[in-house]
């Protein structure tokens, strides 16, 4: 059996991901025991930005096939609100305790690790500063362990999401239909659309898409890279 991870898998991108992933199981409907067994956490389960939490998730998880690091982000925040506690919470929840998770929950050979960022680490957002910087400095930790994951066969994958459909888009923006029509395709994206991206990537077996960034927008962002 096969084991997958999907941090904040009960809702949103996470639960997106998580039923794709469960969905393998359907490629053999003769088979009685299910080959994957998903863990999606909620916040009940795991709380990154408690390190605690942390700590307990990691003993009761020591190892995993597919590890999706993933989380909700800060609220839009002006720079002079910006408090030493704010700096905190968030340092943990974005940065150190994916950096600890990684650094104890062993990644079986020939695995993946999928962390769900934002398109705002290439072109930020003055209202996100916080999740502007501790996703990038993420990103910036895992391009580097890429190389040494690979040594074992393991891929590393960042899916930078633009305007998809959840409920933090939906608390981030006045108006849905408005967004949508000064979209590319006039419309926002879906979790079901990450889904089956991170499913067919496992189904798939691809491996040489490693250390790199997707662009999950819908051709809604400027940059080339």
């Amino acid at each position: 059996m096969k084991k997958a991870i999907v941090l904040a898998g009960s809702r949103g991108i996470g639960k997106g991901i998580a039923d794709s992933i469960e969905s393998l199981n359907k490629r053999h409907p003769s088979i009685i025991t299910p080959f994957w067994e998903v863990t999606r956490t909620s916040t009940k389960e795991l709380d990154t930005s408690n390190l605690d939490s942390v700590n307990n998730f990691i003993k009761n998880n020591p190892t995993t096939d597919v590890l999706v690091l993933n989380t909700g982000g800060p609220p839009s925040q002006d720079f002079k609100d910006i408090t030493k506690a704010d700096c905190d919470k968030y340092h943990n929840q974005l940065f150190y305790s994916f950096l600890k998770i990684l650094q104890e929950i062993k990644i079986n050979d020939n695995g993946y690790i999928f962390l769900v960022s934002s398109f705002n680490v290439k072109e930020p957002n003055g209202k996100l500063l916080l999740s502007n910087a501790y996703r990038t400095a993420f990103i910036s930790v895992l391009k580097c362990l890429s190389k040494d994951f690979a040594k074992n066969n393991i891929t590393t994958i960042n899916i930078a999401p633009g305007p998809i459909d959840t409920d933090r888009l939906r608390g981030l923006v006045d108006n849905m239909d408005e967004l949508s029509n000064r979209l590319p395709l006039n419309r926002v994206g879906t979790v079901e659309e990450i889904g089956l991206f991170t499913k067919s990537i496992i189904e798939n077996n691809i491996k040489y898409l490693n250390g790199v960034t997707i662009n999950f927008d819908g051709g809604h962002s400027n940059f080339i890279f």
